[in-house]
């Protein structure tokens, strides 16, 4: 199964926005925004997997992100208490334990192109951020 892809969104997602654009699997709702203070990250839950959830304002407008919240440099999950910013108008967040940096839109590590974060779609609808969970398939 492919890798869950970035969606920033400033506003809520239109209607059209469905299960049938992203393959099968929900919306999820994980927390409201006003949690989530400008310019930082909480974590969450989304089934078995800890992600980590940002909140960007960008000329004004809101903008939530999601990563996995797992650093692949130490294997530890505190990637939602890094440090939000950017680097060559590139969004990005920075683990707080080595500092190695990860694009917020593709999960990419600015530091070691090995390396990278899952990246999960995130949409605001009605000040709740919801996270894309795709459907997996039941073993028979």
């Amino acid at each position: 199964m492919a890798a869950p892809t970035a969606a920033p969104t400033a506003a809520p997602a239109p209607a059209s926005a469905s299960s049938t654009d992203l393959g099968a699997g929900a919306w999820v709702p994980v927390c409201r925004l006003d949690r989530i203070a400008p310019g930082a990250g909480v974590a969450a839950r989304l089934g078995d997997v800890a992600v980590a959830i940002y909140r960007v304002v960008v000329d004004g407008v809101d903008r939530v992100y999601a990563l996995d919240d797992r650093d692949p440099f130490t294997g530890v999950r505190v990637l939602s208490r890094g440090i939000v910013g950017d680097r060559d108008g590139v969004l990005k967040v920075s683990s707080p334990l080595h500092k190695q940096s990860f694009a917020l839109a593709t999960g990419a590590c600015l530091d070691d192109p090995a390396r990278g974060v899952a990246v999960f779609d995130a949409r605001v609808v009605d000040g709740v951020v919801e996270l894309w969970r795709a459907s997996r398939a039941r073993a028979a």
